[in-house]
Parts: structure tokens; sequence; C-alpha cells
């Protein structure tokens, strides 16, 4: 059991994780949306999915996750054989968490003629019940693979299925599900902040409403946002997914200015992921030197859920975001 934190008093927390990280020969991994203390330990940083492929590649034999619970879930139905574990096993998320898998069943076969296109936001089992996974950058490469006539069930997030069918003209079934911190933004602060910086691009993750997306300049994944960040000529930008992105931006763009997109009332934290933030330097280094929460996974529900994982890789090219497209078109079965 994890010790309280009185014990951990005069820990040089930094250096007993660098400890742990070589005696249990671990890679760490840090999503973008991380505090900036993790994010600078980390071996990897990034997206979701990137991570835990880079992850397997290694010859590691421990996987701290420093992300939510479906990613480090990810990592485990890639790395069977590796040990992975998440500082809290509380970090979930509001589209994990909008998606129970017995609902998702059964509306599965309430449309028996809709192939599932489900969103790497999801539970380890929802994943099994899908067809093909899809991530923000490699949805919009499968769905041109697959008839317009096939009728598609997207879930669990609304906004980025509503993204994609004004982007393709498809029609697909939307899962009611959100993320709670991409709703946050607000139209009418952001509309006052693109009058204070005029000129400023607006990026935007396709997690957010519509009346977000409508005055964003770019709209990508997190490392589309982060690439377009850094080439784009601008000088000044505002940024409308998780600010702790930001860290990486100033990172490799010093010269430039970055600005997170506002909540409701223009100042406050609430487009801070809670869920990430329950990952602190503490739960790491207890969670390296216990070796748990540890994620477990029945091997017959990861088959399952890697089945729809590689359908993605086999669509979008096995490096996702990257070229390498044009496999095989999908038909239902």
């Amino acid at each position: 059991m994890n010790a309280p934190n009185s014990t951990l008093r005069g820990l040089d927390l930094r250096a007993e994780i660098d400890r742990l990280r070589g005696e249990r020969n671990a890679v760490i991994l840090a999503h973008y949306y991380q505090t900036p203390q993790i994010q600078d330990l980390a071996d990897f940083v990034g997206d979701s999915l990137d991570l835990s492929r880079k992850a397997a590649a290694t010859d590691a034999d421990v996987i701290a996750f420093c992300g939510v619970r479906f990613m480090a879930e990810t990592a485990k139905i890639l790395s069977p054989d590796k040990t992975v574990i998440l500082p809290d096993m509380a970090a979930g998320c509001s589209l994990e968490d909008s998606c129970p898998p017995d609902q998702f069943r059964a509306f599965r076969e309430a449309h028996p003629d809709h192939i599932a296109l489900t969103y790497i936001n999801c539970s380890t089992e929802v994943k099994a019940l899908s067809d093909i996974i899809v991530t923000s950058s490699s949805a919009q490469i499968i769905l041109d693979q697959i008839p317009k006539d096939q009728k598609i069930i997207f879930g669990p997030d609304k906004n980025l299925g509503a993204w994609l069918n004004r982007k393709t003209g498809r029609d697909m079934l939307l899962w009611p599900g959100v993320c709670i911190v991409h709703e946050a933004f607000s139209e009418t602060e952001l509309l006052k902040l693109k009058a204070k910086h005029p000129g400023a691009p607006v990026l935007a993750h396709p997690e957010c409403p519509g009346h977000i997306l409508d005055h964003a300049d770019h709209v990508g994944s997190t490392r589309a946002i982060l690439d377009f960040a850094l080439s784009s000529p601008s000088e000044v930008m505002i940024v409308a997914t998780e600010p702790h992105i930001i860290h990486q931006m100033e990172k490799d763009a010093p010269h430039k200015t970055f600005i997170g997109a506002p909540g409701a009332d223009g100042n406050c934290n609430c487009n801070m992921c809670p869920y990430m933030a329950l990952n602190t330097m503490e739960k790491l280094y207890l969670a390296l030197r216990d070796l748990k929460p540890e994620v477990v996974i029945e091997e017959q529900v990861r088959l399952a859920a890697k089945r729809s994982l590689d359908r993605m890789l086999d669509m979008a090219g096995r490096t996702v975001g990257q070229g390498d497209v044009g496999r095989p078109v999908f038909k239902a079965s």
C-alpha cells in the first residue's frame, strides 16, 4: 500500500524517480497535458497512442504512464508482457466515463447495420466492442477508406464526430459524450481575446464544440497543434486545448507568445484537466517504488481491443499521421 505523504518529506523526488527508473528498467511516459515538472523528467512526451507505441518498442520491463487510465490501458494492450503502472488509478476521462461498456453494447445491438468507429478515449472494454479505433489525427484518413453508404456509429466524443461529419459530408450516428476540458472554452471570451490580439491564429483541438472550432485557424490533434505552433510564422498564438501543452511550445519556440484560450469568466483554470492533475511527482515515485497501481487487462478483452487498434494502424499506416496511408478499405462483415 502506498505510504502516506508524510514519509516522503525530505526526499529528493526527482533523484529518487531517476534511481527507481534505472532499478526497475522503467520507461516514463508523459502526455502533453501533464505538469511541466513531469513532462521534463519523462523519457517520452507526446500523444497517447504515440507514447504507447514508443514504449512498446523499448526493452523496458516497466511502463510508468503519466496520463489517464485509458492511455495506460492502451500501453498494456500493446505491451502485454510489460508491467504498466499509473500513478493514480482514479485518473479517468470524462469521455470514457460517458460511454459505459454495457450501454455501448446495447447501442450497437440497436443499430446492427452500423459499424463502430470509436475514438481512442474510451475503455478497453469499449475498444473490444468496436470495429476500428481512431485518433484525432487518423480519423479522417480512415473515414476516407470506408464506403460512403456504410452506416457508422462514432463515439464517445460528439464534438469530434460532428467535426468529422462537417469535413467529410458523412452523417455518422454520434454517441453523446464530451471532454469536460474542451467544453469549458467560452466563445465570448475567445472573441474578446482575438480582438485583443488581432491576427493571432487560434489553434484548436477537435474535441472543442463547433462554436469554438468556427473561430479556429488550425484544428488538429495535440501533436498537430504543436507542430503548427512551431512552424507558423506568427509570433502570437491562441491555444484552445489543455494549457499544459504550452510548456512544450515555449521550450521549442521561446521567442513566441502562446496564450491559452479562456474559460467562461475569462480567467479560470476550468480548462485544465482535473484527471491529468491527479498524477504528481509523489505518486509517480510511489508507483515506481511499489509497482502499483498496476494496469491489468483480461487477455480475451485485450486481444479484442487490439484487433480494433490494429485495424486503425493498418488503414492509417503504421506511422499514423506521417504518410504511408491508403491501406485496405474496411468493409463491414
